[in-house]
């Protein structure tokens, strides 16, 4: 009889979903699977290339990604090497879950040389007793991430600019592990001022951040995303701006108008 298994596909930042429906997990709620089976020897014999198995994952994510008019994203050297180095534990170990190393995904990076300001993880484990040729278990994890609604949002992030892949196998159980990591590094971050040249306050928000900036005050922020202010002025109206790296955005007042200028 053939036995065919396709573990959780969990997500991101420290969730972890399962199939068929996913829910995500908060930084303090530590889930951690450990799984146990009688060892079965893969029957047919069949035994797939790892390093070949990760490297189709990664196409496949870049042609999905393509698909929905993402850009691609390379496969870096660090964030490959930390997620080996967690697939391999999983492996190892048959421990299954965003923290079953006692880290989370930024740390591994770190351990790694990743100096990341944008860290997203996937991992998915799966099992058949028949074996699996490399293409079809690359299939089996890319599909399997591209159907299950956090995993594409980390395949999608449109902020993220590399890639890391890696797939181990474990001898104990014959359970595949997979790891995708999605990385933006630290020196692509958005670094703009704000500063208030007239002669009253002015208050913005950044995302869901408000800020008051009293006058003649500058303010630099470093941020990992593009980023979308929205000014309120004292008289109610609102102005939204959207700040590129190197940008100085400039408040003045004319009379009883303020305006904000790109320096």
């Amino acid at each position: 009889m053939r036995e065919r298994h396709v573990g959780p596909l969990p997500l991101d930042r420290l969730a972890a979903p399962w199939l068929p429906s996913a829910t995500a997990q908060k930084s303090d709620d530590l889930h951690v699977e450990k799984i146990e089976v009688p060892k079965v020897a893969d029957a047919s014999g069949k035994r797939p290339d790892l390093a070949g198995a990760a490297k189709a994952v990664v196409e496949a994510t870049n042609a999905f990604r393509k698909t929905n008019a993402r850009g691609a994203v390379p496969a870096d050297a660090k964030l490959t090497a930390a997620a080996q180095s967690f697939a391999d534990y999983m492996a190892r170990t048959d421990e299954y879950g965003h923290g079953a190393d006692g880290n989370n995904p930024g740390e591994r990076a770190k351990q790694h040389g990743y100096d990341y300001c944008l860290i997203g993880e996937n991992i998915a484990y799966a099992f058949d007793s028949k074996g699996f040729e490399t293409r079809p278990l690359a299939d089996t994890f890319a599909t399997g991430w591209e159907k299950s609604p956090p995993h594409r949002r980390n395949m999608l992030d449109p902020d993220v600019t590399a890639t890391g892949v890696a797939v181990a196998r474990s001898e104990t159980t014959g359970y595949y592990y997979a790891v995708q990591l999605f990385g933006r590094p630290k020196s692509a971050a958005i670094v703009f001022k704000v500063e208030n040249r007239s002669d009253a306050g002015v208050a913005y928000k950044l995302g869901d951040a408000k800020f008051d900036l009293p006058p003649r005050v500058i303010r630099t922020h470093t941020v990992c995303r593009p980023p979308e202010l929205t000014f309120t002025w004292s008289d109610g109206k609102t102005r939204d701006v959207k700040p590129l790296g190197g940008d100085r955005l400039v408040v003045t007042k004319t009379r009883d108008e303020f305006s904000v200028t790109k320096e």
